[in-house]
């Protein structure tokens, strides 16, 4: 995780004209970098049980979920509170969901992905959270947990077959798209880190393959090689980053948390992404 901080570093200095704007995300990398890898026993099955797995189609958390300690997360999970707290979000559900936390009321499992959704219905509803602020909570409260829970794991996602819009390992939807050297389309989880091959005429969200309802939004000469791909049918959205015009650009996560100008293109064509960005947190006159 100390190498993201280094590369978010990097990049506000690359991006001057947006540090301002980015730097209420830098608490959140330094508290991952801080972070024990050392907490989490990672999975350790043999190949052939991972393969098995999602050769039905599962995702590796649904057969094997961790058993994570909620003190091992409080760490992370502070700053995105402040994140929230300080981009708007309204201030009792926030409240709730901390005094819930440190109750022990609400298990670190319950901002785990479900089928469709990231973290459970239920404490949205009993928190009256907004799905944005869940899932910002899930996806910077979990993510070097997962990280480490599934490192063994990655390295056999590759020629597994899997083809589904959700990650292998914790079944979460894509965060960020990149096209790689030989053309192929790479997703990203930003749960948990893990990335596989999917198919560039498919929606990762709806599953939809009908051409004429794919959109794909280009950006400006000096942001050569990002594009924005949305879906008409479902109107989500991926930014997709071209690492055969950009091969010297950052991580996936890096790069999509640096790019909140991106994100309005989509924004006011009234397009969705599962895992929001500074766009979906903060006013757009603010971005």
């Amino acid at each position: 995780m100390a190498a993201l901080l280094a590369e978010w570093e990097e990049l506000l200095q690359r991006r001057a004209a947006f540090r301002e704007t980015l730097k209420p995300l830098s608490p959140i990398l330094a508290a991952w970098a801080a972070w024990p890898p050392g907490r989490i026993v990672p999975l350790r099955w043999i190949a052939e049980s991972w393969c098995a797995c999602w050769a039905k189609g599962v995702p590796l958390l649904a057969e094997a979920p961790p058993r994570f300690q909620r003190e091992n997360l409080d760490e992370v999970l502070g700053p995105a509170l402040d994140l929230l707290a300080g981009f708007g979000e309204d201030l009792t559900p926030l409240r709730e969901f901390a005094e819930g936390w440190d109750r022990g009321e609400i298990e670190p499992s319950a901002l785990l992905p479900e089928r469709g959704r990231i973290g459970a219905v239920e404490i949205q509803e009993r928190c009256h959270l907004s799905q944005d602020a869940l899932a910002l909570l899930a996806a910077v409260g979990l993510r070097p947990a997962l990280e480490a829970y599934f490192a063994e794991c990655r390295p056999h996602i590759e020629g597994s077959g899997w083809d589904l819009g959700i990650c292998p390992c914790c079944g979460a939807p894509p965060g960020f798209a990149d096209l790689l050297e030989d053309g192929r389309r790479q997703l990203v989880c930003h749960l948990c880190g893990s990335a596989w091959i999917f198919g560039r005429l498919v929606c990762p969200f709806c599953g939809n393959r009908t051409a004429k309802d794919f959109v794909r939004l280009l950006a400006e000469d000096k942001d050569e090689g990002f594009a924005i791909n949305a879906c008409r049918a479902c109107r989500g959205y991926v930014k997709e980053l071209d690492r055969r015009v950009r091969w010297n650009a950052g991580s996936a996560l890096v790069e999509d948390w640096g790019s909140p100008h991106l994100d309005l293109i989509a924004y006011r064509q009234d397009y969705w992404r599962p895992i929001p960005t500074l766009v979906q947190l903060a006013p757009p006159r603010a971005v």
